[in-house]
């Protein structure tokens, strides 16, 4: 049981640092991620914008559902609780659409298990998508999701991940990535700023560059956060194994105690008995 301890203590610190490494990366994030939707609610502000591809409304006929969990275990109910999750949107949100028009992404190896419990017929992506998020690697996988949208062979995709929002806080989330919500001008004119700029080339055209990189960035910090949850659910399962063996170590330990003093009281009287027979 001791040796156990010292197992479950150990994946505690290893989940630790790379949690805290997966903080950073996503702190690293923010400030360009808040630029560029600044930059966006900008241009779409403006007058004479035409109608923009990746965020036309449609009825959802067809639906991409991309999962996110792990390759390991040992981080409780997190892998579970995704595929419960998708299978909960399948049949409520998304029941009446045929299952030949359902697609399901499942990225990490413990997903693709449980989808294979719950029966759910989905594509088991690269597992190296869920080890080490790389910004290249999804911005591939987003092309191919990008193309099938616009191509008219999906109407909603959805991702479906734990949001990191803190060591001991995950929520499971359930996000449209495309189409893209874009910003609002409120009724003050908040996101149209005083100052004119002169854009080159048109409007159109940087919110066509603009645009793909934001929802790009939506998608590998979804991955980002998964990892991060990934990581403090570990933690927490491995603090919690760790006071277990703690406190059955204590609980054993009483109990030989208890077994031990009875053994010598025994020995005892038997020696005193054989004195008092002599």
């Amino acid at each position: 049981m001791r040796s156990t301890r010292k197992i479950t203590s150990a994946m505690k610190m290893v989940a630790a640092a790379k949690l805290h490494r997966s903080q950073r990366e996503i702190g690293a994030l923010v400030p360009y991620s808040e630029e560029l939707q600044a930059i966006v609610g900008h241009l779409v502000a403006g007058e004479g914008v035409g109608p923009i591809p990746l965020a036309e409304a449609r009825e959802p006929r067809r639906v991409t559902i991309v999962g996110f969990a792990s390759n390991t275990t040992f981080c409780g109910a997190y892998n579970s609780n995704v595929g419960r999750k998708i299978d909960s949107i399948l049949r409520e949100e998304y029941g009446n659409i045929a299952p030949e028009n359902r697609r399901v992404v499942a990225i990490g190896r413990q997903l693709d298990a449980e989808l294979n419990r719950h029966k759910i017929a989905h594509e088991a992506a690269d597992e190296h998508l869920a080890e080490k998020p790389n910004y290249q690697d999804y911005r591939a996988l987003l092309e191919g999701l990008i193309e099938e949208f616009l191509a008219g062979r999906t109407d909603r995709i959805v991702l479906i991940y734990h949001k990191f929002l803190s060591p001991g806080t995950q929520r499971l989330v359930a996000e449209t990535l495309l189409p893209i919500e874009l910003p609002q001008q409120s009724a003050e004119g908040a996101l149209q700023e005083a100052t004119e700029y002169i854009l080159e080339p048109t409007r159109e055209a940087l919110l066509g560059e603009i645009i793909p990189r934001e929802v790009a960035l939506k998608l590998f910090t979804a991955a980002l956060s998964a990892v991060a949850s990934e990581h403090a659910a570990r933690m927490m399962a491995m603090q919690l194994a760790t006071d277990n063996a703690d406190e059955l170590i204590a609980t054993l330990s009483l109990e030989y105690n208890k077994q031990r003093q009875q053994a010598i009281t025994t020995e005892l009287l038997d020696m005193m008995g054989g004195q008092r027979g002599n």
